[in-house]
């Protein structure tokens, strides 16, 4: 790969509603694209999504919502000028050369000298998909499973033909939308918790909005699941300082008769490599802190049982190192979205069809908060590649996936005009 040029633009995506958690909440989505060009004239465009506060919350407090993402995209603009005029193997070694200069800058310029990694990589996932359809042109490659390295396709081998939508339900989220959502046949919600306040107060949030969560999806049925049941995937997204609150907290399900019903807990604990979860009655799943293979093996042997794979926030160079730590120490995985728009979940439903079955469910799983969050979802889907394609759209809570969606990939190998046409003018023609 001759990197000749390199192109960025930049869309904002704005929510329905304010965004919350980690104790905090925003009000939009940036998605930078980024252009890569070769030496040959091929060309290919990613689209990612920045995330400030899950990726850092401590750059996110330190500055408005707009300077955060400013910091987050300056980390894309100067790894774009690394790479141009660059050789490179393919886009993980393309990775593996700018990684350590990318991140220092990062840090110089949001002051941090311990700043998450996680930070650095969500800002270079629109450089990652691109890298990787470069290499595709290059290569004639126009399926996902002809794009996985060799190394990892024995741990995405696997092909489902149903993999569950888990959408967000934030804090703020009104009871008549989740049983909207559970109308539409729903069976695996993500239940934001870490509610504000001191970590008692946020323990006895927590429990009470889990009460009226379960009052409202306790004895809904579904054939989509093996317990027949509704689940529940709580995701603390690091807001809990304590190992006796999460006990807390899983003591009262269990006492209150649905502790079965929870299949992950994510992200847990403020400080992950001080606490571990042996002792505590459920899965639980590393998820921002966990920044490279040694880290997924560092929260298997701390009692983790599952790891997120997010190729948005994480890209996708590194999610398949991540999955074969993960895949070779027993954990299971699963994918999370970080709140993708519709392209990029095209990219996270690759990865969770290839997945082995999540415990407790008969395919895969993947969460997914797009029609909920955006104001403007239905657009967005609209201007897919396939926007009529059958797999797109989830059917009683899961996405079926059959022959055309693996002929297809997805439709991540088609050129997103939407998002293409936004370098016409860089390109000189108007």
């Amino acid at each position: 790969m001759d990197i000749a040029r390199t192109d960025l633009e930049l869309r904002r995506e704005p929510f329905a509603q304010p965004f919350a958690f980690k104790g905090s909440a925003f009000h939009e989505k940036w998605c930078p694209v980024v252009r890569l060009v070769d030496d040959a004239g091929h060309e290919a465009v990613g689209v990612g999504g920045l995330a400030v506060l899950w990726s850092d919350a401590r750059v996110f407090q330190a500055h408005t919502e707009t300077g955060g993402n400013a910091l987050q995209l300056a980390v894309l603009e100067d790894a774009l000028r690394l790479i141009r005029g660059g050789s490179f193997a393919d886009p993980m070694a393309l990775q593996d050369a700018i990684i350590d200069e990318a991140h220092s800058y990062a840090r110089r310029i949001t002051g941090l000298a311990d700043l998450r990694l996680t930070f650095t990589l969500v800002a270079l996932s629109a450089l990652d998909y691109a890298a990787w359809l470069l290499y595709a042109r290059e290569k004639g490659i126009d399926r996902f499973d002809e794009l996985i390295p060799d190394r990892f396709r024995p741990h995405l081998s696997a092909r489902q033909t149903t993999v569950a939508l888990a959408p967000a339900v934030g804090y703020t989220m009104p009871p008549e939308k989740l049983r909207a959502l559970l109308d539409a046949g729903v069976h695996v919600l993500k239940i934001k918790i870490g509610r504000p306040g001191t970590e008692d107060e946020m323990v006895e949030k927590d429990i009470d909005r889990l009460d009226h969560i379960h009052a409202l999806a306790g004895e809904v049925e579904t054939d989509r699941t093996d317990s027949g049941r509704v689940l529940y995937y709580l995701d603390a997204n690091g807001r809990y300082e304590r190992k006796d609150s999460m006990a807390r907290l899983l003591d009262h399900c269990r006492d209150a008769g649905w502790l079965d019903r929870i299949i992950l807990v994510e992200e847990p604990f403020n400080r992950p490599d001080e606490l571990d979860v042996h002792g505590l009655p459920a899965r639980f799943a590393g998820d921002e802190s966990v920044e490279s293979p040694d880290d997924v093996r560092t929260r298997i042997e701390q009692g983790y049982g599952a790891i997120a794979v997010k190729t948005a926030g994480k890209t996708l160079s590194r999610s398949f190192r991540m999955i074969e730590a993960a895949r070779e120490g027993g954990a299971a995985c699963f994918v999370a979205d970080n709140a993708c728009v519709p392209l990029m979940v095209e990219w996270n439903k690759n990865i969770a069809a290839r997945l082995p079955a999540f415990p407790g469910l008969p395919g895969q799983l993947l969460e997914s908060n797009g029609p909920e969050n955006y104001a403007h979802w239905a657009d967005l889907a609209a201007e897919l590649p396939t926007p009529d394609a059958p797999w797109l759209r989830a059917r009683n809570g899961a996405f079926d996936l059959g022959d055309a969606f693996y002929q297809e990939s997805g439709g991540v190998f088609r050129t997103p005009d939407a998002y293409a046409k936004l370098f016409r003018r860089a390109a000189g023609s108007g």
